[in-house]
């Protein structure tokens, strides 16, 4: 099969099933796994699918404006959402000024919170409550409350932020991507995310593997602009865009 024919095969694949692994690239073209992955990097280069771990998703299949309630999010991934937690929280250190955004990932953070010389602030209503239970000194924003994700968000609560300078902040996304970096799918949230973000020395975004290769309408920052803590990273190409911490 020639190579055109070979990457046509692979997209009215990916197009039926939006994602496929090597394995049954190989069976259905009777190729080799060298060539097939090399014929996934090529597309992948071009823009046509996204090469993940093992295989490829279609493109379409990466776009998501649907943002989930609280309750569906800790529902999802809890074992990598907690290894990824206790990674971040390790990195707080003494008289750190820290940004805790609302989340479910960030939320599961706060269980493994050790330093007690550290200062916090948050748009997380759940986050400050707590945050406030273990004892630590909080701060939360003041807004608007928006429901679905238990955020404050605003123009009250960008004021709020621009009279602060976090040495540390750890942030949820809904999509991670190359190029269009780390997105949301509310314009209201991602407009606290990116300014709270810039706000700090240090940003990390807490991103578990479902988070990659996925983009929402309103991106708040570029990959390049914070260390990405996951789980285990699949894709192994964002190396060369930020740093990797991967959840112990």
């Amino acid at each position: 099969m020639l190579t055109e024919e070979r990457y046509a095969t692979i997209l009215r694949i990916l197009e039926e099933k939006k994602a496929v692994t090597v394995l049954e690239l190989t069976k259905a073209l009777h190729a080799s796994e060298s060539t097939v992955r090399r014929d996934l990097t090529a597309l992948h280069k071009n823009g046509r699918l996204y090469k993940v771990y093992g295989g490829a998703t279609s493109i379409s299949n990466n776009y998501s404006s649907v943002e989930n309630d609280m309750k569906t999010k800790n529902d999802l991934y809890p074992e990598e959402k907690i290894a990824i937690a206790r990674r971040a929280a390790g990195l707080i250190k003494r008289k750190d000024f820290v940004y805790i955004d609302a989340g479910s990932t960030t939320l599961h953070m706060i269980d493994f919170l050790q330093e007690p010389g550290a200062v916090y602030v948050t748009n997380g209503i759940s986050h400050a409550a707590r945050l406030a239970e273990k004892g630590f000194r909080t701060f939360i924003l003041g807004g608007e409350i928006k429901a679905v994700t238990e955020a404050v968000v605003g123009t009250e609560a960008l004021n709020h932020l621009r009279a602060y300078n976090f040495t540390k902040g750890f942030f949820g996304t809904n999509g991670i991507s190359m190029k269009s970096g780390f997105s949301t799918p509310d314009s209201s949230e991602g407009i606290i995310k990116g300014a709270a973000l810039s706000r700090c020395t240090h940003a990390f975004v807490l991103a578990d593997h479902s988070k990659f290769n996925k983009i929402a309408p309103i991106t708040f920052a570029s990959i390049s602009s914070a260390t990405i803590i996951t789980g285990q990273l699949e894709d192994r190409k964002y190396r060369d865009y930020t740093t990797i911490l991967e959840g112990e």
